[in-house]
């Protein structure tokens, strides 16, 4: 299966993002916290998703920057579980992933919470159908 996390899995739309904060559903897992929505992408993926580092934790854009390449990375080698279920179930979803630690984060310890907050989500998805 391709590990790419190309352009067309970016979410852009600003009425899709509006959209999740109003009225989308709320998942935390420490440290992230995931806004999801369904909705029908524009393109022919499962799924679009935004990362998020907080300017009130972390000041300086490196550092934001850095996490935000973690968490995509970290997503990216997971993502194949996630995208097999949607496709499946023929559904299209849309996501927010927010970090929410004040630490700069270690690869091992992302990775990890990644693949637990990716089950959750699993979890949550397969039981609102």
């Amino acid at each position: 299966m391709d590990e790419k996390l190309g352009k067309a899995y970016k979410l852009c739309s600003r009425k899709t993002i509006d959209l999740l904060f109003n009225e989308g559903q709320q998942l935390r897992s420490y440290p992230f916290t995931v806004y999801y929505a369904q909705q029908s992408n524009t393109e022919n993926k499962a799924f679009q998703l935004v990362f998020s580092a907080p300017k009130r934790a972390f000041k300086r854009a490196h550092d934001r920057n850095y996490i935000k390449r973690l968490m995509k990375e970290t997503f990216r080698k997971q993502k194949h579980a996630l995208e097999n279920t949607l496709v499946t179930q023929q559904q299209q979803w849309a996501f927010f992933i927010i970090y929410n630690q004040r630490e700069l984060p270690v690869y091992a310890d992302l990775e990890k919470s990644m693949t637990k907050m990716l089950q959750k989500l699993l979890n949550e998805i397969t039981e609102s159908k």
